[in-house]
This record gives C-alpha cells, sequence and structure tokens, in this order.
C-alpha cells in the first residue's frame, strides 16, 4: 500500500481508493490494512494538515498490525515534526535524502549536522529515532538499524532520475515483508531483516538505473528504470 499520490491525494493502489480531503479517510482506508503485507507512506502525499493527520492515524494503525512501514519524500516531513509517529518501531524504515535527513537529524539533536562523518550522524539518527532502520539516500546509500552502518555502492549510472526514490521506496516495502518472512522461517539469522531488505531495494534501484543508463543515456527517466525491474531483480538475486 502506497499513502501519497498526484496532487497530494491519499490513494491506496491495492485497492483503487482515491481519498482525497475524505472526512472519513481513514475509515475507507483501514478496511483494506487486514489484507497488507507493508506500508509505503509519503511520495506525493503533499503537506496539507488534513492530508498528513488521517496518514499519522494510518500509521498509528497500521503499527498495531506489526507490519513493515517505510517512510519517504513527504512522509519524512510528517516524522520530522511528530518523530513519535514512528520512534521505537522496529519495523519502521525512513529513506531520506540528504536535505531531509539534515532537517531530522537536526530536528531531534537541535543542532547543526556534522556533514563531514555522515556515517556517524547516521547512525546518531537511527539511535534516537528508536532503532529505526534509516537509508541515507547519496552517492553510496548508507543504511543503518543504530548499531552498524553498511553502504551500498553498486554502480549506477550517475544519473538521477526524478521518481528515482519512488522506486526505492516501493522495492522496499516488498523487500521488508519478505525478509520478515524469511526471518520468521529461520532463513536469516544474526542479522536485522531489515538491513538485508534496505541492502537488497538499494541494490535493486541502482541495477535498475545502470541498465536503463545503457539503453537509453542522458534521457534516462524513472520509467526507463522501472522496465529493468525484472531482469535486474534476476541479475542481482536470482544468478
Amino acid at each position: 500500500m502506497l499513502i501519497g499520490g498526484p496532487g497530494g491525494s491519499v490513494v491506496d493502489h491495492r485497492a483503487g481508493i482515491q481519498t482525497r480531503d475524505s472526512p472519513n479517510a481513514v475509515e475507507e482506508i483501514e478496511k483494506w490494512l487486514p489484507r497488507l503485507h507493508s506500508l509505503v507512506v509519503g511520495p506525493g502525499l503533499g503537506r496539507e494538515d488534513l492530508l498528513l493527520k488521517t496518514t499519522k492515524e494510518v500509521i498509528e494503525k497500521s503499527k498495531a498490525r506489526d507490519i513493515p512501514i517505510v517512510i519517504d519524500a513527504d512522509g519524512l516531513w510528517l516524522v520530522t515534526h511528530q518523530p513519535s509517529v514512528i520512534q521505537g518501531y522496529q519495523k519502521g524504515i525512513l529513506t531520506p535524502n540528504f536535505m531531509e535527513f539534515t532537517r531530522l537529524y537536526e530536528a531531534l539533536h537541535h543542532e547543526p549536522m556534522d556533514s563531514s562523518d555522515l556515517q556517524r550522524s547516521v547512525l546518531q539518527l537511527s539511535v534516537a529515532m528508536g532503532n529505526l532502520t534509516v537509508v541515507l539516500k547519496g552517492e553510496q546509500d548508507l543504511i543503518t538499524d543504530g548499531t552498524k552502518v553498511i553502504s551500498c555502492s553498486i554502480e549506477g549510472s550517475g544519473r538521477r532520475c526524478g521518481g528515482q526514490g519512488d522506486l526505492l521506496s516501493g522495492s522496499m516495502g516488498v523487500l521488508a515483508h519478505w525478509a520478515h518472512a524469511a526471518s520468521a522461517a529461520g532463513m536469516v539469522r544474526s542479522v536485522n531483516p531489515l538491513l538485508v531488505a534496505a541492502f537488497g531495494a538499494c541494490s535493486l534501484t541502482r541495477q535498475c538505473n545502470s541498465q536503463a543508463f545503457q539503453q537509453h543515456g542522458r534521457s534516462t527517466t524513472t520509467s526507463d528504470m522501472i522496465q529493468e525491474i525484472g531482469s535486474a531483480f534476476k541479475k542481482l538475486f536470482e544468478s
């Protein structure tokens, strides 16, 4: 499920429901929650008070269902102003770019961020958020759960496409569910399954970017990257 969408609407892409400004948006969305394995919040959401209030309530209800929750884009704006909405939820994942990360870090620590040591900063933010998994997107994606920092530096194209973060957060939602299912089955041991999911999603996005660029060069768009998901997934995880 994705909370977000064109024009700041609230959209359930599984159910085909658009509930922009609906006074009973939470009730409309809530009936679909039992069918969901994960929640992705933020892309295209907007920052209107009503939408953020609805989003906060949906997050709370999703936490009660104990499913992975990926927060990106305008969802991070909500977290920056109300960290408690996801703080301490061990199946939560934040996927900020540098600017979003800086805002969130400084809101929590009440001091300027030292950008000279991003690994230390991303670790500190995760700890401040109750050891949430944090993915700082950049030239290298830095991933942490507050205990260790791993980096994903699989070569992409050097061209970042608008909307590329949506591909990352969407794939993160799927892989987070798969990783937790594998952990419950005893297939993932001695490692946080969300770290596995985050590394996998970052790797997949970068591989899609690389493959699309090989075909389309500087005109590459995220739509071109989406066409590469199947072959990129096979190359990374099935070969």
